[in-house]
């Protein structure tokens, strides 16, 4: 049998995040009741094991690991002590084959660090990418990179475009992605030498390449993939949230200080802003995958509550079930080949 028929084996870091375990072995407990996956929380078992409780709890299995990755941790501090924590014991699991993803809401510098040493990149990666699921007005969008490369080669921009496409398609069912690069104007013309040098390249990969689009167009669905380096990806990320957060404080207090007529009219309308609240919720969309390694890897946010945790692990299912990292591979490989 198709070893994908199966369900996903996910193994998950319960120390990693603010709100860890507590939140962690909840929304775990969560995704075990719907059935996305057979799941492993790695962490303290003196402190996790008290809170398997309840429906889901006999589904989950635990791994002690002695130490976790704090939050402020450089890298290469994780990668030495990577063997006894919770974050570099998971990713392990994955390694020895003895789980099909791996999701964390810790260090996301160290999990990218402890991911490329245990795991490699796919063959012709030269840095994998964070790509985050924008909620875009005619339908999601993938942004990469979103955070993991602060400083990129034009050539790793082209190598991001490959993998969105290849997600894309993959996971968001969009036949032919359309591959755009953030840059400051439409025209071709238009960018930093980085930039040019990458939709160049871009131009020549077995991808549907658009050219440019501008920050304006994020909200609009105006491609399907956009490409960034890790620097702007996540100025673009943080501002997009900030942004949401901020216009659903600006339209609460607005309710609140009006007249009873705009609260009676607020009534009327709050099934619709809690629809729209949901799509623009980072949480709907789990964490963000990092593409680009030999196995697949969740990252999501440091605050995390449970509702994210469960959508995390649908999301690690998910890129299993739909062979992400196959799918990149086939992609990429033989363009990289031919062009070397």
């Amino acid at each position: 049998m198709d070893q994908r028929k199966r369900r996903p084996r996910i193994a998950v870091d319960a120390m990693g995040g603010d709100f860890a375990p507590e939140e962690i072995v909840a929304g775990s407990l969560a995704a075990a009741l719907l059935g996305y996956a057979d799941l492993t929380l790695v962490g303290d078992e003196g402190r996790v094991r008290p809170l398997l409780k309840g429906p889901g709890a006999e589904e989950i299995a635990v791994v002690h690991a002695p130490d976790a990755v704090p939050m402020d941790q450089h890298a290469s501090q994780a990668l030495r002590q990577a063997d006894t924590t919770s974050l570099g014991m998971a990713v392990g699991l994955v390694k020895a084959g003895l789980a099909d993803a791996v999701v964390s809401a810790g260090n996301s510098g160290a999990f990218l660090a402890i991911a490329l040493i245990k795991l490699r990149t796919i063959s012709g990666i030269a840095r994998p990418a964070i790509a985050t699921v924008w909620p875009a007005l005619g339908g999601p969008m993938v942004l990469l990179d979103s955070g993991a490369n602060v400083d990129c080669r034009p050539e790793w921009l082209e190598q991001f475009g490959m993998m969105g496409s290849a997600y894309a398609k993959a996971v968001l069912k969009i036949e032919r992605p359309r591959v755009a690069i953030l840059s400051v104007g439409e025209e071709r013309t238009k960018g930093n030498q980085q930039t040019l040098e990458a939709a160049a390249l871009l131009a020549r990969a077995p991808i549907d390449f658009i050219g440019n689009i501008e920050g304006k167009d994020l909200f609009y669905n105006h491609a399907d993939v956009v490409v960034a380096d890790g620097f702007v990806g996540n100025v673009v990320l943080k501002t997009g949230e900030g942004m949401i957060s901020a216009f659903g404080k600006v339209v609460r207090e607005a309710i609140l200080e009006g007249s009873l007529l705009t609260k009676a009219g607020a009534a009327l309308v709050a099934p619709a802003l809690r629809r729209l609240r949901t799509k623009f919720d980072y949480e709907t969309y789990g964490g963000a995958p990092l593409l680009g390694l030999r196995g697949n890897c969740i990252v999501t946010h440091g605050r995390s509550t449970r509702n994210a945790i469960k959508h995390a692990i649908r999301a690690a299912a998910g890129e299993f079930e739909n062979d992400v990292v196959g799918k990149i591979t086939e992609l990429v490989e033989p363009h990289l080949a031919k062009e070397a």
